[in-house]
């Protein structure tokens, strides 16, 4: 691929916003927030991996901003909400006269992003006689449009999303293999709302804001039985729920006072018996086994960087948000363990412990 030139001053105002809308300062999301900063600079594509509703666009749209890319074009394209057989028309383009009702020609989101980033959201959605077109354009970077003959050379940085599992997709012959391999270059997981109830506050209050604003009325008192309703409550369409629900709260909302929109099942905390000082903000995405491949890689980079210590204030559980003896059992789980090291002994390399397995021991 070849290389962006960086951003000009004129651009200077991308590093300003680059996580404009992603709220919160809990464990789990900062440990994303350093991932997309290391990635960001490249050019090297980013599968990023989150139940709906978690903000998987919001992070798009910072790896562009923190990117060289920042200033150029970033497309987006919802691949689960465009119909089989216009998909690759969207995508790639078509000539005039391709098809029927093809009376002009179309320029594909690949071409509208060319020096820029393509965003494709639900990318575990694409049909798989659709897919090697796909792996095509990503590593050759080139492309035609539908009835034409002619190639199109582009210079683009992909960011794709889903909340699918790829890995076994691929095991399900559901998804290219090769194609898979190609997108999850440098995974990043998002984690649930559930699991990051200390940024709830943050963002009520954000929505709260928000809302108020569009609708024209003054919110300034939000109860403590709405606020614990919301820290208790289990959140199954994450963010995006939190935020409608806070739109329906605040139209309702009398004198000032916020209501609490939840149903009367979870008012009580029957949905979800978890309380705030059980949160752990990596713990429920890790145990889930919905992204292993991915969670896997996670960890071991969590590890290389704490020189594989696990405990301590900056050993690789407290990078993760999990406790120590939580990431041990995830190890265990996925096969994770300490490479064995080397000694020379009377000039030959032997392993130490060659029998026995890595156990974790106090750190």
């Amino acid at each position: 691929m070849d290389n962006v030139n960086p951003a000009s001053p004129s651009d200077q105002d991308c590093a300003e916003d680059k996580f404009e809308g992603i709220i919160g300062n809990g464990t789990g999301l900062k440990f994303v927030l350093t991932e997309v900063q290391r990635v960001a600079p490249t050019d090297s594509t980013v599968l990023v991996l989150g139940e709906t509703g978690t903000g998987k666009e919001l992070i798009a749209h910072a790896i562009h901003h923190i990117s060289p890319r920042c200033g150029r074009p970033f497309i987006k394209l919802n691949c689960a909400a465009i119909p089989f057989d216009l998909l690759e028309s969207e995508l790639f383009g078509h000539e005039k006269g391709a098809f029927t009702g093809a009376i002009a020609q179309k320029m594909g989101r690949f071409e509208m992003a060319d020096t820029g980033t393509l965003f494709l959201d639900e990318i575990g959605d694409i049909p798989l006689a659709l897919q090697p077109k796909l792996l095509r354009v990503l590593q050759e970077q080139e492309f035609e449009r539908l009835g034409g003959g002619r190639t199109h050379r582009i210079n683009i940085r992909l960011v794709a999303a889903t909340h699918r599992d790829l890995a076994e997709m691929v095991k399900r012959n559901e998804f290219r293999s090769d194609l898979y391999y190609r997108l999850n270059v440098f995974p990043v997981v998002l984690p649930p709302l559930r699991e990051r109830r200390p940024d709830i506050p943050q963002l009520v209050s954000h929505f709260v804001g928000l809302f108020a604003r569009r609708v024209g009325k003054h919110v300034d008192h939000i109860p403590k039985e709405t606020l614990d309703a919301f820290t208790s409550y289990s959140w199954p369409g994450n963010v995006r729920e939190l935020q409608n629900l806070i739109e329906r709260a605040v139209i309702l909302s009398n004198n000032g006072v916020l209501p609490n929109p939840l149903p009367k099942s979870d008012k009580n905390g029957n949905t979800n018996p978890l309380s705030v000082s059980d949160e752990n903000p990596v713990t429920v995405t890790l145990s889930q086994g919905t992204f292993d491949g991915s969670t896997r890689a996670l960890i071991l980079r969590a590890l290389q960087r704490a020189e594989w210590i696990i405990g301590g204030p900056s050993g690789a559980a407290a990078r993760l948000g999990l406790k120590r003896t939580t990431l041990i059992a995830k190890m265990k789980k996925l096969g994770i363990s300490r490479p064995v090291r080397q000694v020379e002994v009377a000039g030959l390399n032997q392993n130490l412990e060659p029998d026995r397995p890595w156990q974790p021991t106090a750190d």
